[in-house]
This record gives C-alpha cells, sequence and structure tokens, in this order.
C-alpha cells in the first residue's frame, strides 16, 4: 500500500461511522440524536454524518470544560509543562499533515496541494509558537510603587467559546485556540456545520498528546442552535468568534448580555493599491493569486484593484490572461488551481453578485460565471474581472468568491481616499518599488494590516486583526494574542 492509499485508507476509517460530539474526553451522540450530512463542494456528494448538536450539548460541554478547568491540573500545571503538550500536539498534526489535509480539501473543496503546503503546516508553527511563547513569560509582573510590595499575575480567563467559519477551518482553528489553551484555559468549539471534520480529529489528536478529558470539547451542530447557545452561555469566560460582521454583531450582543469579552474577526474589502513603478506582470500574478486562493473564500483578500491610470490597460490585459490560464478543477487532483467554492449556497450568491454588478454599470473584463468541471458536479466558479465607478456594489460590498474590481487613480491622495471609503478594516496592500513611498501609503490605509508587494501574508509573532466592520476585541498571531487569553490580577502588600 503506497503513502496515498494509506492516508485514503484512514480518512475512509474516520468517516465511515457516524462522527459524534467530543466533550469530556467522550465521543458522544447529541441529546436530541439528531445527525446532519456534509458535502463535498467538488461533487455535491456526501462526505460525512455527523451528530447534530444543539444547546443542551453545548452546556454540557461548557460543564465540562469547567471541571476540567477547575479539576484536571491544566490550568494550574506550570507553563512549561503545558507547552510540551501542546508541542506535541503539534507534533501529531504534522504526523497526519496527509490525512488532515485531505479531510480539509473534501470538506471545503480548496486544492488538497493548497491545504499540505499552507493549511497545516502553518497551524503546526501557530501551535509551536504560542507553545514556546507561553513557556518563556513571567507569570508575574511587579509594580513601582511607593509604599507597597505590588504585582500583578497573569492567569487563564476559565472557559473559552470559538466559532469557526467554513473558508479555512483548520487554520483558523489553531489561530484561537492555540493561544487559549498555551494560556492555561480550557475550550469549547462550535465549527462550522459545512467543515466540521478536522476539528474532530483535532480533539482526537489532542487526547493522544495528553491533554486531559474536558480541556479540548467539540460540538458540531448548527449556527442558530449550537452556535447562538454558546455565544449567549453564561459560563463562558472568553468569547471568539471568526465569520461575517452580522453574525459578529448578533454574537457581540449575546456576549455583552452576560458581559462575555468577545473577540471578533471579521469580514473585509481589501484594497490593493499599485503604482505604476512596479513589474506589470509580477503585481498582476501576485493579486490574481490573492483574489483565486480559495477559490476568493478569503476575507483579507484584495477584491478591490486600484491600479494607477498610466499602467491599467497593461495591468487588466495581464491580469485577464493569467486568470484565463488558471486551471479550475476538483480539489484532490494535483493540477488543480481553484477548487470549488463551499456550497451551492455560496456558488448562487457569488453569481447573483456579478449579475447586480453588471446590471449596475460595471465594465466587464472577465466575466466569470459558472464552470462545468467534467466528472465532477461540484460548486465551481471562473474568475471574474470587473471595473468601473467606486459605488457599484461589487466594488462595495464582500462577494466571497473569485472577482476582483478595478478602479484607476492619478495621485497617493486619489488612492488613499478610494481605499478609506470603505466601511471595512481588515487588510490592504501597496505595490511599489518606491519604499518611502510604500511605507507612507500603508500607514495612511486605515486597517488592521497593511501589506507591502504582497498580499494574504500571516507571519507568526505579527498581529493581524481588523477595525471597524472588520472586528474588534484583539487579533490573532502576535504576542499579543496570548495575553488575551490571561486575565490580570493585582496583588498589593503595604510596607
Amino acid at each position: 500500500m503506497n503513502m496515498m492509499e494509506k492516508v485514503t485508507s484512514e480518512v475512509r476509517g474516520f468517516l465511515a461511522s457516524p462522527l459524534k460530539l467530543a466533550i469530556g474526553g467522550k465521543q458522544v451522540d447529541a441529546k436530541s440524536s439528531g445527525t446532519f450530512r456534509t458535502f463535498d463542494p467538488g461533487t455535491g456528494e456526501p462526505i460525512a454524518t455527523l451528530a447534530d448538536g444543539g444547546a443542551e450539548d453545548i452546556d454540557i460541554a461548557v460543564k465540562a470544560a469547567r471541571e476540567a478547568f477547575n479539576k484536571s491540573g491544566w490550568a494550574t500545571m506550570p507553563s512549561k509543562d503545558r507547552a510540551k503538550i501542546i508541542n506535541k500536539l503539534a507534533d501529531l498534526i504534522e504526523r497526519d499533515t496527509a490525512i488532515l489535509g485531505e479531510l480539509e480539501s473534501k470538506d471545503v473543496g480548496k486544492p488538497r496541494e493548497q491545504a499540505l503546503a499552507f493549511d497545516i503546516p502553518h497551524t503546526v508553527g501557530t501551535f509551536r509558537y504560542y507553545a514556546d511563547l507561553s513557556a518563556e513569560i513571567e507569570p508575574r509582573v511587579p509594580f513601582n510603587v511607593e509604599g507597597s510590595d505590588a504585582w500583578s499575575v497573569r492567569l487563564p480567563y476559565g472557559v473559552c467559546g470559538f466559532i469557526f467559519p467554513w473558508n479555512f477551518p483548520f487554520l483558523l482553528l489553531g489561530w484561537g485556540v492555540a493561544p487559549a489553551l498555551a494560556a492555561g484555559n480550557t475550550v469549547v468549539i462550535k465549527p462550522a456545520e459545512e467543515t466540521p471534520l478536522t476539528a474532530l480529529y483535532f480533539a482526537k489528536l489532542a487526547a493522544e498528546a495528553g491533554v486531559p478529558d474536558g480541556v479540548v470539547n467539540v460540538v458540531t451542530g448548527g449556527g442558530a442552535t449550537a452556535g447562538a447557545a454558546l455565544a449567549k452561555h453564561p459560563d463562558i469566560n472568553r468569547m471568539s468568534f471568526t465569520g461575517s460582521p452580522e453574525v459578529g454583531k448578533m454574537v457581540a450582543e449575546a456576549c455583552a448580555s452576560n458581559l462575555t469579552p468577545a473577540k471578533l474577526e471579521l469580514g473585509g474589502k481589501g484594497a490593493a493599491v499599485v503604482f505604476d513603478d512596479v513589474d506589470v506582470d509580477q503585481a498582476a500574478k501576485g493579486l490574481v493569486g490573492a483574489i483565486t486562493l480559495n477559490a476568493g473564500q478569503v476575507c483579507c483578500t484584495a477584491s478591490r484593484w486600484l491600479v494607477h491610470e498610466n499602467i491599467a490597460e497593461e495591468f487588466i490585459n495581464k491580469a485577464v490572461a493569467e486568470m484565463k490560464g488558471m486551471k479550475i478543477g476538483y480539489g484532490g487532483e494535483e493540477a488543480s488551481q481553484i477548487g470549488p467554492v463551499v456550497s451551492e449556497k455560496q456558488r448562487s450568491r457569488v453569481l447573483g453578485y456579478l449579475e447586480r454588478a453588471a446590471k449596475e454599470g460595471a465594465e466587464i473584463y472577465l466575466a466569470g460565471g459558472e464552470e462545468k468541471v467534467p466528472g465532477h458536479d461540484g460548486f465551481y466558479i471562473k474568475p471574474a474581472l470587473l471595473g468601473g465607478s467606486p459605488e457599484n456594489i461589487a466594488a462595495r460590498e464582500e462577494i466571497f468568491g473569485p472577482v476582483a474590481y478595478i478602479m484607476t487613480f492619478k495621485d497617493e491622495d486619489e488612492a488613499i481616499e478610494l481605499v478609506n471609503s470603505s466601511p471595512y478594516g481588515l487588510a490592504n496592500s501597496v505595490w511599489t518599488t518606491d519604499l518611502d513611498r510604500a511605507k507612507r501609503v500603508s500607514e495612511k490605509l486605515v486597517a488592521g494590516n497593511s501589506w507591502i508587494n504582497g498580499h494574504n501574508l500571516f507571519n507568526h509573532g505579527v498581529s493581524y486583526g481588523g477595525c471597524n466592520l472588520s472586528g474588534c476585541g484583539g487579533g490573532v498571531l502576535g504576542a499579543d494574542t496570548l495575553e488575551d487569553y490571561y486575565r490580570r490580577q493585582s496583588v498589593v502588600r503595604p510596607l
């Protein structure tokens, strides 16, 4: 049996019977005994049957997490010992990269090679980064105050709830859960109902690594049932939601009713400002790669391209040629560069935006639209390149598909004004060979992240987060994210 056959066999074994909830170290059915199915976006065929968790299951999971926080020793063990377990967990994720990559590709529809090259290795790095960082942090920080011996101590919050989206289910699980566990918290995870497989496999690996029972809990189910129940649960100490601004507002309202602090990582309408001194081929290739990554289902991707008027025609021609040359295909096939979008609902959403943009007068440089992939009846979409007025719906709203919108500008001020006219604020990029201009413009663009001569850049140790409609409550990937999962307690002794 070769490596691929072995991976396929193990994946089939994992998916063979109905997948249960992972609560308190046990695999359990939903209290309702209900189930639901997930589907392969590349074929439309069922992948797995899963327990359909609801409010009662969330309550049981939160209680298990509370029990583990109070009694398992996870919260109180020396950070170096906890870091050893998390590093072992990272080793197990790395060991099973091929299995996790296959599950992620089947679940999301993304090309398997992309999951193997980026999603899984980056998640391994995330767990190692926070494990090592937590082992170095001093738990006590002295205050220099007159007349007192005073200090602050870092302590874990308690039970942390996580609701993850369907576009990067395993990568985002790592971004959220790794710092929470490293700080000594316990977690309840509600993955997206479309893409729950790697979260359940993660619970299996956590147990194998020696994470105590109840520290990691996974409840699969609907957003309106299990997700809503988690957000409004009164015994959650910290909440993290990644998804749309519309749902993020509902999560924030639910958390506010219990005064639960919430981290909201939300959507975006990222811009790329391309000046006329760039290598046009290189910039066009980079931005086409950004908008087609994961079939455009990337919250921070550059979907608004602001191109200097001197190079606009050349840039459009290069971008169209690059888009036309990309291989659209099933995620499990090695040659595929663009897989399907996650569902028929998402395909209809993207196609609807293309239709509305055209009705509003958008220039159509490449029409995009539905794609047929022989042998695979999935949810495929061709890349599209539109342009025109900044008032067009395709320039204003997050489409979450492989659709870019070009606008032209004359000078820096005009470009900055166009970028900052958006109510979002997640990530933008500046493309130029003039480093002084790159720094100057990148600092004036309102967002959590500005990138120079690249897009979708994620480095461990560099904070990534949003502002305005793109989020609040703290970001991810930086050292400050670990601090987000400690509460500070001051101690004062008069001298």
